[in-house]
């Protein structure tokens, strides 16, 4: 199962109404027991899709909209797995993930997804260059420390394919989990001018949501996301939010470059 979603203007996410909102940039129901279901969004031509194995094996889709032989002919490919541990086959070699570890493909592979309790998020964008397949422990990468208790900010950021090791084209891909007793995501927030980003939201309780700030600097909007939803921001909207309680969230960006530093600021007064 494969959604399409179109580019939106700016102009139009300022007027328009929550259902709207939800229908253009929310990503629900990915998550299903012996499904691979996707979503291709013409913002830097990213898919964002998730794989539940349960009892079988379940293979990456080339989907029709990529009017190419296998998924990764021209793409390359970021996986977290969410759920309990499992493994993936890359050309049947076989990776196994813990929760919140990742996972780089690199273009012209196979890949298999196997795990009775696995849930695996992933994310593609096209490719023009091929690179080695990369597997990203979380316990092996040393996270960056942000924010403060004071600031409800306090966060750990997780690089598992940022511009430099591994190597990627374009994609670029981490976990960024909050701290006990903070609340805020990425603030100040910022958007990126030559990148499309995706936020997918974990690990939170049933009744918590993330209040999700989108838009422009100046006209900001927000989305109510449960656990396991996705938001897609495109390169003109910021990006931002706060839980109701604890949470983290798998970040996924494609675009123009792989520069990691290559952003916006926007001071909370521009909003």
């Amino acid at each position: 199962m494969i959604e399409v979603r179109y580019s939106a203007s700016p102009s139009d996410v300022e007027t328009a109404t929550n259902a709207d909102l939800r229908k253009n940039f929310l990503v629900e129901q990915l998550f299903r027991t012996g499904e691979v279901r996707g979503v291709y969004t013409h913002d830097d031509r990213l898919i964002i899709g998730a794989a539940v194995p349960g009892t079988d094996q379940l293979e990456l889709p080339a989907w029709d909209v990529l009017g190419a032989p296998s998924h990764l002919a021209r793409r390359e490919l970021g996986i977290v797995n969410v759920g309990q541990p499992g493994h993936v086959l890359v050309n049947n070699e076989k990776f196994e993930l813990r929760h919140l570890d990742g996972l780089f493909v690199g273009r012209g592979n196979e890949v298999t997804f196997a795990g009775p309790d696995a849930e695996f998020y992933f994310v593609s964008a096209p490719a023009h260059a091929t690179y080695p397949t990369t597997l990203l422990s979380r316990a092996s990468i040393e996270p960056v420390k942000l924010g403060t208790p004071q600031g409800a900010n306090e966060r750990s950021l997780y690089r598992y394919a940022w511009g430099q090791e591994p190597q990627t084209a374009v994609l670029q891909f981490g976990v960024t989990v909050i701290a006990d007793g903070s609340v805020w995501n990425t603030l100040p927030p910022h958007l990126h001018d030559r990148r499309t980003e995706v936020y997918l939201y974990v690990d939170l309780d049933e009744k918590e949501r993330v209040f999700h700030l989108m838009g422009q600097p100046g006209a900001a909007r927000h989305l109510v996301v449960r656990n396991r939803e996705a938001v897609i921001s495109p390169p003109w909207s910021i990006h931002s939010g706060v839980g109701t309680g604890s949470y983290a969230f798998i970040w996924a960006m494609g675009g123009e470059n792989n520069d990691y530093t290559d952003l916006t600021p926007v001071a909370l007064e521009e909003l």
